[in-house]
């Protein structure tokens, strides 16, 4: 019978090798049906101090380990109990590394048994688990954890956690687990034999799942046919909302402490005279006005009542995600029938089926991160509806895999005699069934910048979060190209002259001298484009008076041809060098085309109309490239700016190219207001000085006989929830920019002590945060205050995010993004720090070229570009803190430009009604002390 030793150990720190010891030990015996056996436990005397941050992390200290035993002491009862079974862990290699040291050090042989790693099973098993740490896997399986970090209630939840994942693999497919068996060598976990015996149970049990599938080979969850809907008659709409805002069946009958707020019934109505009406809407709704649930129901009531498509685009995946998984179930509750509403996402997005099990069955030359994604994009096919990549947590080097089977190689144009029907093509086909379709700004701008449609037809839109069309349409409109990504793409097309990939046909002998000017083509092209950005990264480096910095540090030079003749024609000249290889490659790909056909007619194998369809789409991106880099240094047009950011402390050729027009107006004017119905602009920051102009004239909506106008203040009580405090004895940032850096820092500490941490701080330049954070960690103990700063700590802005809401006193120091869509709400955020108002640096290439236009034009870039810009992002920020009717907060401002300069009062008149001080630090923390 198997049994499984599961241990967890306690330890000084991370290293094995550099002398840290084992501080605790915890075992679990478990037998295969999942009962334990035996348990061990015992501290460790570790011959050494244990650091504070274990003690903080563990809660053992020195005086606990004194009289605990040496590790030789108790070696010989802890070594029989991995005899003749499986060693399991959660990070099996940190576990047994420190066992082994340790029983080495007692004269014992190490441990070689089958391993079992719960990190990597749980990663293949629960694929779509945010995360897999083990404490945050109990809560998320609901197993007790009471002790977390404590050896052996750490081996319990692994053992519980153990037990659950062989359950789990149990009630896979058949084919899965025949597919997982093709992987499996490869991974750290030894899973053959539990794999083999789940097979050999399903094959002669003769257990088929009525939910799965089996698509291109492989099992994958059933998908839900399309419902066919009949018209339906709903009630006028005046009498309809009545019911829904006010009947015993309406809003309030699925929500407890549903408030009938006066701002959504407004709204709900403002969005329905719009649509009936085909005229457009600027809608600011305030937060907490519930805008998102105003706008759907009106979207729902015209989608139903003319069995029309409504598109709904949000700038973040966070927004839609709480459109689809909260909002629009309980809208839906106000109708006959479900709402049928999908997310709609580019193709790059969607895994194709047919080119997965190509991969699969070529997994002979897989790394660990290959054969780990294939595993649980296995397991993951069996539950998936949507095939979208944004569900899954793939492993570090999984992106690159997913490249290769993602619906972007499946290509429309090559007709290959296979049907790539999968999730691509199914998402295509709900949503042209969809009554709501769901998409982002990015798919959404690049279905109006082409002349092919992407998204199903639609005549009425609504633009959520719509401050930030302008800067995605700018984008899609524009060119944005970079070093690593080319440089990745090249990689990709250098599988495809691999001789392996085609060891299974007769092919002749010129096919091979295809294959190896096709790999010196890769190399070439490689060369030359190393040759390029090198040269760029120099001469931008060595460009005096660089001020411009993105807002991930990164330098920039706007390019002006006629200021910079000799770099723009040698520049030009070297991108034509590395356009004549990728021209080459091309041609050979088209040879190889050539022959490949040729095996087509004889039906030989499923394999060859893949490589067909790579071949066309890496030629295709061939193409692609080749035209932007043609515009970016053949063209100069007018009305178009074009600029280079370089990292510069980063490799000598990482650059990125930058093009973007510069009147979006127009454009959107001619491809989005002109051609819809009805287009609903959106977001809790439209309005400037109480005024539309900007956002209008922004985004080219200019046609004011067909434009409603809405502000709708927000319903939450600013006065006694918010205090908004100025510091009036700070340093001059320009007269003595690292004494103002000493004061932030200061100021953080300070405000954090009285605040006990909870603090997001926003920063408008990324260098300022570097050395805020640098100087911070200098005199803050991190058992006082954990401090998290973007771009520093790693992670995403979500996972920043969390590991701030983590621990109970932190610090987060956020740029850019951090200045709107993070919701930190509760007690989890008591302060909001802002460092400088958010105006854009004037030496950025978009802004300093539009300041110089407008400035011909006799315009005043300043109070009609950068100060409402400015604004949107300032109550952007402000917004940050107050998330429901029960939070209170300071928003703590280090700009005296708020107090005494003439166009302060401009950003204040844009904030609700709050209480404002103007005193010294110290006053501003008294006060603050007082007020919480």
């Amino acid at each position: 019978m198997t049994t499984f030793a599961i241990v967890d150990l306690e330890t000084t720190g991370n290293s094995a090798s550099k002398g840290d010891r084992i501080i605790e030990i915890g075992i679990v015996v478990m037998n295969e049906e999942g009962s334990v056996v035996e348990e061990f436990s015992s501290l460790v005397y570790p011959e050494r101090e244990i650091p504070p941050f274990i003690t903080s992390l563990t809660g053992i200290e020195d005086e606990d380990v004194l009289e605990a035993p040496l590790f030789s002491e108790i070696a010989e009862d802890i070594y029989p109990l991995f005899q003749n079974g499986y060693i399991v862990a959660h990070n099996i290699e940190f576990d047994l590394s420190f066992l082994n040291d340790e029983l080495a050090r007692c004269g014992y042989q190490p441990l070689h048994n089958p391993i079992i790693d719960t990190v990597e099973f749980s990663r293949i098993m629960l694929p779509t688990s945010p995360t897999y740490k083990l404490g945050q896997l109990a809560d998320h399986l609901n197993m007790g954890h009471d002790r977390p970090h404590r050896a052996l209630s750490d081996a319990q939840v692994t053992a519980d956690l153990l037990a659950y994942l062989l359950k789990e693999l149990k009630s896979l497919p058949e084919r899965t687990l025949v597919h997982l068996l093709k992987v499996e060598s490869k991974l750290k976990s030894d899973l053959r034999p539990f794999i083999q015996l789940n097979i050999d149970q399903k094959r002669y049990g003769q257990i088929t799942d009525p939910d799965i599938d089996i698509r291109h080979g492989i099992s994958v969850r059933k998908q839900t046919n399309l419902r066919t809907t009949a018209p339906i008659n709903l009630p006028s709409f005046e009498s309809w909302k009545k019911d829904v805002y006010e009947g015993e069946n309406g809003l309030k009958s699925l929500l407890d402490n549903f408030e009938n707020r006066q701002g959504q019934q407004e709204m709900t109505t403002n969005v329905h005279e719009a649509f009936e009406q085909d005229k457009h809407a600027v809608i600011e709704a305030g937060a907490g006005t519930g805008k998102s649930v105003a706008y759907l129901l009106t979207a729902s009531y015209h989608a139903l009542q003319h069995d029309s498509r409504v598109v709904i685009t949000t700038h973040t995946t966070s927004l839609q995600k709480q459109l689809l998984e909260d909002e629009i179930p309980k809208v839906e509750r106000m109708f006959p029938r479900p709402i049928k509403a999908v997310l709609y996402k580019g193709k790059s997005h969607y895994i194709s089926l047919v080119h997965f099990h190509y991969e699969l069955e070529n997994s002979y030359q897989d790394n660990y991160d290959v054969a780990l994604t294939k595993a649980m994009i296995l397991v993951w096919l069996t539950t998936t509806r949507t095939g979208d990549v944004d569900e899954i947590q793939l492993p570090s080097n999984g992106r690159q895999f997913w490249h290769k089977v993602s619906a972007e190689q499946s290509s429309k144009s090559v007709q290959l005699g296979y049907v790539d029907d999968s999730f691509y093509q199914w998402a295509q086909q709900k949503a042209l069934h969809a009554d709501l379709v769901i998409t982002n700004h990015a798919l959404f701008c690049m279905d109006i910048m082409k002349e092919e449609s992407i998204l199903p037809e639609y005549d009425r839109v609504v633009i959520d979060e719509a401050h930030h069309l302008e800067s995605v349409s700018s984008r899609y409109f524009g060119v944005r190209m970079n070093y690593k990504e080319i440089q990745r793409h090249l990689t990709q097309f250098g599988e495809i002259f691999h001789k392996s990939v085609y060891r299974q046909w007769p092919l002749q002998r010129e096919f091979h001298q295809y294959l190896e000017r096709g790999q010196y083509a890769i190399d070439e092209a490689k060369e030359e484009l190393s040759h390029l950005s090198r040269f760029i990264y120099q001469n931008v480096k060595k460009q005096k008076n660089l001020k411009g910095k993105s807002d991930v540090g990164r330098i920039q030079l706007v390019l002006k041809p006629e200021e910079m003749p000799s770099f723009m024609t040698t520049a030009k000249e070297m991108s034509y060098r590395f356009l004549a290889s990728l021209q080459k490659l091309s041609h050979e790909m088209s040879k190889i085309e050539e022959q490949l056909r040729g095996l087509l007619s004889l039906k030989e194998d499923e394999g060859v109309p893949i490589l067909l369809t790579r071949l066309h789409t890496h030629r295709e991106l061939c193409q692609t490239i080749r035209s932007q880099l043609i515009h970016y240094f053949d063209f100069v047009r007018e009305g178009e700016v074009k600029w280079v950011e370089i990292e510069g402390e980063g490799a000598a050729n990482s650059i990125y190219l930058f093009s973007e027009p510069f009147d979006i107006a127009r454009l959107l004017n001619q491809r989005l207001f002109q051609v819809k119905k009805s287009v609903i602009l959106t977001s809790a920051t439209l309005a400037t000085d109480h005024s539309f102009t900007y956002i209008r004239d922004t985004l080219g909506l200019i046609d004011d006989e067909r434009t409603l106008e809405v502000n709708i203040p927000s319903p939450y009580n600013y006065k006694n929830q918010v205090q908004l405090m100025v510091p009036n004895d700070f340093p001059n940032v320009k007269e003595d920019p690292d004494a103002f850096i000493e004061a932030i820092s200061e100021a953080i500490y300070s405000v954090a002590e009285v605040t006990r941490g909870r603090m997001l701080v926003l920063f408008t330049s990324y260098d300022m945060l570097r050395k805020t954070y640098h100087l911070l960690r200098d005199f803050i103990d991190p058992e006082e205050f954990m401090i998290f700063a973007q771009g520093i700590s790693s992670g995403s802005r979500d996972r920043l995010k969390k590991n701030f809401q983590a621990f109970d006193q932190a610090i987060l120091l956020g740029t850019s993004s951090f200045w709107e869509g993070v919701d930190i709400p509760g007690d989890d955020l008591s302060c909001l720090m802002m460092v400088r108002l958010p105006f854009q640096p004037p030496d950025q290439p978009v802004q300093s070229i539009r300041n110089e236009r407008m400035k011909k034009e006799g315009k005043n870039s300043f109070m009609e570009k950068s100060l409402p810009h400015a604004i949107i992002r300032f109550k952007q920020g402000f917004g940050r803190l107050i998330r429901s009717n029960k939070d209170r907060g300071i928003v703590f401002i280090c700009d005296t430009r708020l107090m005494e300069a003439r166009y302060g009062k401009y950003f204040l008149s844009s904030l609700p009604d709050v209480p404002v001080s103007y005193k010294s630090t110290r006053q501003l923390i008294n006060q603050i002390e007082d007020w919480l």
